[in-house]
């Protein structure tokens, strides 16, 4: 290889992790924002006040169908048609619900826009993820996909800041970085794992495929469970803070924009800790089980925290985020499990699955404190989902440094 052809390599590269690092940081802007401005919003399009936990769970239940079936559409159309396509599809589609959202007056239409928003949020990180997989040397990946982490969860602390100015602006904003982060793609070029595969006679995005072969399917399932208790983190310990705020005897009145903003710093320092490690160490699995047990202790930690302060809040969700800081790293370890023609679907689909397990244990979670309220029903469903997940990682191989050019035969 030449040395202009290396330079240019190098450059689209760069400009690929930057694309996927973007995108993310749009993704959990919108992914987030209706959590944190969850209250407010739902007062201001006429939910009763007694209302709003139980309304609230059922727009984010229903939001987190919407990244199922999402996940499965643009997890098969990226291994169909092409990683770049599905990127360019779901920035467009969730940018458009973004702004609708921005113009609802009733609970109703809140619901049906927030499911479209789901359907197109599904798209972005798997889709990015195997893109920058494909495209790095099989030693640096670690660190591209280090970088989309990092930079895109820092979306998060985004949306608690622009929620500011008010729920209907803060929509109106994520839609607006929508469309400027399709107008960057224009540049982008396809992954070359896929181009070489794209005209072969093999099976392609076949959903079903990883439910024909046993050892195909549990590889697939553990890789959805080892990251479940990240979003019971962010989902319920993190973002019903009013009610866990109230359990907890808090002394002052605990924010929600503060908790994800917190949260999310929290995540972004430990998915760049967690990269680096495995890097180090060689091994995303050993760096999974160190943080899995981290966060299981963080959430302890913060169960037992009654009495309540801002200050002692806000670090408590920086530790509970720096303990989950795994999830680029969970969805990497899921990429890697898979050849290039279910890759896509796997990628894409995984972590919305994990996502759209938020209606499982949510309820779960609602059915634990009828029993045993709040505090007693956070500890059990935390050490149920951290078990699961321990469990699921033993079971899956060290990909560290994997050859990821081969296919999946059905």
């Amino acid at each position: 290889m030449t040395a202009d052809a290396s330079a240019k390599l190098t450059r689209n590269a760069v400009l690929l992790v930057l694309v996927a690092s973007l995108g993310y940081f749009v993704d959990i802007y919108d992914l987030l924002i209706f959590l944190i401005v969850r209250k407010a919003s739902l007062l201001d399009v006429g939910v009763k006040p007694a209302d709003v936990f139980k309304t609230g769970i059922s727009i984010l239940n229903w939001q987190m169908a919407g990244l199922l079936v999402g996940g499965i559409l643009w997890g098969v159309l990226g291994d169909k048609l092409g990683r770049i396509k599905v990127l360019f599809g779901s920035i467009t589609l969730y940018s458009l619900a973004n702004f609708a959202n921005g113009m609802v007056h009733s609970a109703e239409m809140y619901t049906i826009v927030r499911v479209i928003a789901g359907i197109g949020l599904a798209g972005e990180l798997g889709a990015g993820i195997t893109l920058v997989s494909e495209t790095l040397s099989k030693q640096n990946r670690g660190y591209g996909t280090m970088i989309v982490s990092s930079v895109g969860l820092f979306g998060a602390a985004a949306a608690a800041i622009v929620a500011h100015y008010g729920w209907r602006e803060a929509y109106f904003v994520g839609g607006g970085l929508g469309i400027l982060l399709l107008l960057l793609r224009l540049g982008t070029f396809e992954s070359g794992m896929f181009k070489n595969v794209v005209h072969k006679d093999v099976s392609k995005g076949n959903f079903f495929m990883l439910f024909t072969n046993w050892n195909r399917f549990k590889k697939y399932l553990c890789c959805i469970l080892i990251g479940a208790p990240l979003w019971y983190v962010v989902g319920i310990l993190i973002s019903q803070q009013p009610e866990f705020g109230i359990a907890l005897n808090a002394r002052d009145k605990l924010s929600a924009g503060d908790s994800i903003l917190y949260a999310y710093i929290g995540i972004a320092v430990g998915g760049m800790v967690n990269g680096l490690l495995a890097q180090i160490t060689k091994s995303r699995k050993l760096v999974m089980y160190l943080f899995l047990v981290l966060s299981a202790i963080t959430a302890v930690i913060y169960l037992k925290s009654t009495g309540l302060t801002t200050e002692r809040y806000q670090w408590l969700c920086f530790l509970m985020g720096f303990g989950v800081g795994y999830w680029t790293t969970f969805v990497t370890i899921a990429a890697e499990q898979f050849g290039t023609n279910l890759r896509s679907t796997v990628a894409t689909t995984v972590p919305n699955f994990v996502r759209g397990s938020l209606i499982i244990i949510s309820q779960g979670f609602v059915a634990l404190v009828a029993h045993y309220g709040m505090i007693n029903s956070g500890y059990i469903m935390m050490a149920i989902l951290t078990v699961l997940a321990l469990l699921a990682l033993s079971q899956l191989k060290e990909t560290f440094g994997k050859e990821l050019d081969y296919l999946e035969i059905s």
